[in-house]
């Protein structure tokens, strides 16, 4: 990005929302490996919590970077939005190349095991809770990998859309006079 021609806001929000939705991609890459390498999904854990963290320094750096340190909220929102639907979308193709070519169902499988495992020391009440998680689960399992790629799509812009809102009351700053 060269200095002498202007920016839009939606340029910059595919740049960082293209650095993002690959953040998004390796996070992701944890989640399946966790449940053969335990740390991996503590890691996919705490990389999930630095996603706000990191959409925060991304809107700030466009503040200070290309509006001139000052910013309003609706376009810090904008932003932000903008941001976290690109990320969605990049998102969305790994998303898809796993569910179709790799996962054959191991995700789903390794969740119910777990919840299955949990079952025997369980109380009556958390195994009625455990019986809905398997039935929600069996229930995803339906999905194909195409209505699972968009249901995480809209669920991941959904998310974005509300740590816009904080984020935007956060980066927003009035022009010094």
């Amino acid at each position: 990005m060269t200095q002498n021609q202007p920016i839009s806001l939606q340029q910059t929000a595919m740049y960082f929302g293209t650095l993002m939705g690959l953040f998004w991609i390796i996070k992701f890459t944890f989640l399946p490996l966790g449940f053969t390498i335990p740390l991996l999904q503590l890691l996919f854990v705490l990389l999930t919590f630095f996603v706000p963290i990191l959409g925060y320094l991304y809107a700030r750096k466009f503040r200070n970077r290309y509006c001139g340190g000052s910013i309003t909220f609706s376009r810090a929102f904008a932003f932000t939005v903008l941001m976290y639907l690109f990320a969605a979308l990049l998102a969305a193709v790994a998303h898809y190349i796993y569910f179709r070519y790799i996962d054959n169902g191991f995700l789903i499988d390794s969740y119910i095991g777990q919840l299955e495992a949990m079952k025997p020391t369980a109380t009556e009440e958390l195994k009625e809770s455990i019986d809905q998680f398997i039935e929600g689960f069996s229930l995803i399992s339906s999905l194909s990998p195409i209505q699972l790629t968009f249901q995480l799509i809209s669920q991941n812009f959904l998310y974005g859309t509300l740590l816009a809102l904080p984020t935007a009351l956060l980066v927003m700053r009035r022009k010094r006079q």
